[in-house]
Order: C-alpha cells, then sequence, then structure tokens
C-alpha cells in the first residue's frame, strides 16, 4: 500500500493542513505523557523546513461536541509542541479562539506567517466531527493548500478530519499525502508483516479473549506460533479443561474458544498458553501471592505468567525473526504483577539485537514498555492501539483510501 509522501510534495509558501493525533493523557490540565506528540515532530519539521507553514488540527479526549469546553482545550498541547519544536517554530504555535472553524480560526490561519505553527483548537468541540459532516469537513479543508495525514491513532475511524477532508480535498486537486508516522506505521504493520521473515510469533494478551479473537483467527494464518498472556488467556485454558481457580473469564466464550484453538491446532499454528501463574486472593499489590503450576486452586486468581512461562515464551521471542506484540502478560501498572510484561518485553529487545524485526502494537503495550525503558530496543512501537489492533485483524482502514497514491 504505497502512499504518496510527503517529502515528495512541493509545500513552500503553502499552507499544509495536518491530522495530528495529539489525544494524550493528561491530569489537572497537565500533560503526563508527550510521546504522541513526540511522534509527529519530524513531520511538522519537514514542512516549516522547506518554506511551509502547519495548519494542525486534533482531538483530544472526549467532550460531547456541544462547543468550547477548557477541560478538553489544547492549549496545553499547543504550548508543549512549542518548547518540543524550540527553534524549528521561529515563530512559535499559535492556538486562539474556542472552535477549529469560524472566523477567528480563518483569520489566524490567514496571519500565518511562513514557517508558521499553529493548533486548531479540539476538533471534538464540533458534532461535525464524529459525524463526517460535509459542511465541517469544507470548512477545514478551505484552510489548507495541502493536506498530510500523520494520525494513524485515528485512521481506523470515519471522522470528518480523516476521511471528508482529505476527499474534499482530493476532489478540489489538492494533494493528500501521509507523513513520516503514517508511513512508518504502515511500513510496519502492513508491509513487514506481509513480508515476515520466519519464524513469525505474534503475543497477544490483555483483559478480555473477545478483544482478541478476531487476531488470532486472522494471524493463526501467518504465524507459527501465538503466545497468550493476560486475562485473555484464562477463558482458552478453561477451554482446555483448566482450572483456573477466581481468574478473569468469558464464560460465553469458552466454547468458542475451543473451536479457535482446534482450527490452530489444525493449521500448525501453535498456541502457547501459561504453564505457571503468579497468583492473589485479591486485586491488591499487597496481597498473598503464589505462583500456581498448571491448575490453580480455588479463590486463586492469575495476575500474571510465572517463571516457568516467562521461560518459556522468552525463549520461543529469541528464537523469532518476526514478533508483533499487542497486550500485556498481567497487571503490568501493578509491581510486582508487571514481571512477565517485562520479561516478554526484554526478550523482544534481544530478538531486535540480532536481527528480528519487533513491532509494538500501541495501546498498552507501548506504554509498557515506555514506562520500562525498552521503548527504543523495538523495531517499532506503534501510537495507535485501536487502529493497529484492526489492522492485525485483517480489517481495512477507510481514511487511507483518501490519501494519493504514490
Amino acid at each position: 500500500m504505497k502512499k504518496l509522501h510527503i517529502e515528495m510534495v512541493p509545500v513552500a509558501f503553502k499552507r499544509v493542513l495536518i491530522r495530528v493525533d495529539f489525544n494524550v493523557p493528561m491530569e489537572a490540565g497537565a500533560i503526563t505523557d508527550d510521546r504522541r506528540i513526540r511522534s509527529s515532530l519530524r513531520t511538522i519539521r519537514s514542512v516549516l523546513e522547506r518554506g511551509g507553514s502547519a495548519i494542525l488540527m486534533t482531538h483530544l479526549g472526549r467532550p460531547e461536541g456541544n462547543g468550547f469546553e477548557s477541560e478538553y482545550s489544547v492549549q496545553p498541547v499547543a504550548k508543549r509542541l512549542g518548547e518540543l519544536l524550540g527553534a524549528s517554530a521561529p515563530h512559535g504555535v499559535t492556538c486562539v479562539g474556542t472552535s477549529c472553524v469560524g472566523e477567528e480560526a480563518r483569520r489566524a490561519v490567514a496571519a500565518l506567517p511562513q514557517g508558521g505553527v499553529i493548533l486548531l483548537e479540539n476538533l471534538r468541540f464540533e458534532k461535525g466531527e464524529k459525524k463526517g459532516d460535509a459542511d465541517f469537513a469544507n470548512a477545514l479543508a478551505a484552510l489548507g493548500d495541502l493536506y498530510v495525514n500523520d494520525a494513524f491513532g485515528t485512521s481506523h475511524r470515519s471522522d470528518a478530519s480523516m476521511h471528508a477532508v482529505p476527499l474534499t480535498m482530493r476532489a478540489q486537486e489538492k494533494s493528500t499525502s501521509a507523513g513520516y508516522l503514517l508511513a512508518a506505521e504502515l511500513e510496519f504493520l502492513m508491509a513487514r508483516i506481509a513480508q515476515a521473515e520466519k519464524p513469525f510469533t505474534a503475543i497477544l494478551g490483555g483483559a478480555k479473549v473477545s478483544d482478541k479473537l478476531p487476531t488470532i483467527q486472522n494471524l493463526m494464518e501467518k504465524v507459527d506460533t501465538i503466545i497468550v498472556g493476560g486475562a485473555m488467556a484464562y477463558t482458552l485454558l478453561a477451554a482446555k479443561g483448566v482450572s483456573i481457580g477466581a481468574s478473569r473469564v468469558e464464560s460465553a466464550l469458552v466454547e468458542k474458544s475451543r473451536e479457535f484453538l482446534a482450527v490452530a491446532a489444525a493449521r500448525g499454528c501453535t498456541i502457547l498458553l501459561p504453564v505457571d501463574h503468579v497468583c492473589s486472593t485479591e486485586f491488591s499489590a499487597d496481597s498473598p501471592r503464589q505462583v500456581f503450576v498448571g491448575a490453580i486452586e480455588d479463590g486463586w486468581m492469575g495476575l500474571d505468567i510465572g517463571p516457568a512461562t516467562i521461560a518459556l515464551y522468552g525463549a520461543t521471542i529469541r528464537a523469532s525473526r518476526t514478533v508483533v506484540w499487542n497486550g500485556p502478560m498481567g497487571v503490568f501498572e501493578m509491581p510486582p504483577f508487571d514481571a512477565g510484561t517485562r520479561a516478554v518485553a526484554q526478550a523482544a529487545v534481544d530478538a531486535t539485537k540480532t536481527g528480528a524485526v519487533t513491532i509494538v502494537g500501541g495501546g498498552d503495550t507501548a506504554a509498557a514498555v515506555e514506562d520500562f525503558g525498552l521503548a527504543a530496543g523495538f523495531s517499532h512501537v506503534s501510537t495507535g492501539g485501536g487502529a493497529s489492533l484492526e489492522v492485525l485483524e485483517g480489517k481495512h482502514l477507510v481514511c487511507l483510501d483518501a490519501i494519493d497514491p504514490e
């Protein structure tokens, strides 16, 4: 899926409308993780260094679309972006008004100097964003001469800024292209996986097997091994008749899981499930802990994979040439139940050092490897949890149809 890249597009003296994903976590008005902002810096700098001006648009949080809400204003994001761009943005980063459209926004864009940067107010203050409204899309499209999608994390949605705006601009014979971030996501999550070197291992974790069954179904035709961890493993273990104590289980999916396991076996795809478990009687870091091998006793719940499983999974990962990972192995945000996720992350980093392609599929997994200080050791860490999962499920991202082909 070759898409026109921003580097191929002349931008001098152009107003470049860039859809970014600056939906960053915040507490009390302060940004707690700016990774998504940092991920788009290369695209923004490319525009500025080649003589263009950048008009950025993003959503933040979940406002209802009833107009400006100070809690969801992107002003703190604009401030942080200005700090990160530094001398690359000599005019700073402007953020004005209470809406991304309207007369005030139009005047601000018209006054933007060459090399200037403006971050439009939260797209979701307007109902037209989630609805994909044509009039709203036309108002946004009128602000720019070119369109760039650098927001992989929202590319699984058909919001106006993701789909209707670039289609409108294409109809006006304005260029639509992919930024550096989006291009990298497509390269690793699509091209590299489609041409994966064997052995190919997928690691899937998280709370619900229902969230990952479509991924398992799609990947079992491509991979050699699927490693399963997290609470979702207990539904699959229950399907094999293993006693799981008080561990979380989706009872309605036990029979379906049994069918999936049988299909995987028939196709020659190995499904690795935990062979031991770090358990507790309560969902608490201070509660009693015990490692159970095989069956888990009544009253105990699995909160992380055990040492034998860590060794089994680690050996499989280190022997792989391609690794894709989506979902933690346990309650990684609550030590000591982060040990399994940390060990799997380290095994993947070790595989990278021997030449393997290792891909983290965003979401909690990306947050975990970032917290562990291991993100730089992977070939690619995706910025899009939901989008990357849909790619792994084999779904088509309709927003990509609005980007010009190379």
